[in-house]
């Protein structure tokens, strides 16, 4: 029983120093939370830190990590709800541009994220992201709903272009007028994908 008490308590700990995390990553940006942001502000020390996360940037590798998959679940849903395969290929990938208008998204996935991990392309998530997106086109292609591309290469292209869409919305002036231009640029790029792709003047 004993066991199990401090099993809780190791979880209890560390879910407290991830909430103090991601609320001062989103409210002050990585470069300005401090470590009394992180424990003193929930009662714990700094010893707790660094036994479960090594360091600041390992608390916020976990927190991106965490945002990431809540996004892929909420991205998942909204997929979900599309009447036909394409337009549920079509709404993921608006959706995860609309993110980029969400305060928390903006700051810590997509300001900082790329400052202080690097490359997005590179985060462990990111292979996910490919081989999910990967294998939709796979499947618009074996239902003849695609032209012929190459499912791996079109992935990573489509992926990167949303990417850089949604940091545009994070860093813009305006970012609900440019998340409107981003979507709409979006989608008229990927219905060049289809095999009767619609006719614009």
């Amino acid at each position: 029983m004993a066991q199990r008490t401090r099993s809780e308590m190791i979880v209890e700990t560390r879910a407290k120093l991830m909430a103090a995390g991601r609320k001062a990553f989103a409210e002050v940006g990585y470069a300005e939370a401090s470590m009394d942001h992180f424990t003193s502000d929930v009662g714990l020390t700094r010893g707790a830190l660094y036994h479960h996360f090594g360091d600041k940037r390992g608390l916020f590798e976990a927190v991106v990590t965490e945002i990431d998959s809540e996004m892929t679940v909420r991205l998942k849903a909204r997929a979900a709800k599309a009447p036909n395969a394409w337009e549920s290929f079509v709404e993921e990938g608006i959706g995860y541009i609309e993110m980029a208008l969400e305060p928390e998204i903006q700051r810590i996935m997509l300001r900082d994220g790329p400052a202080v991990l690097g490359d997005p392309s590179s985060w462990p998530s990111a292979n996910g992201c490919i081989t999910a997106m990967r294998q939709s086109l796979e499947g618009l292609l074996e239902a003849g709903v695609i032209a012929d591309v190459d499912p791996e290469a079109t992935a990573r292209m489509i992926s990167g272009a949303s990417c850089y869409a949604a940091q545009w919305i994070a860093n813009a002036d305006d970012p609900v007028a440019i998340s409107h231009r981003a979507t709409a640029a979006y989608r008229r790029l990927v219905e060049g994908l289809l095999r009767n792709a619609p006719l614009r003047h």
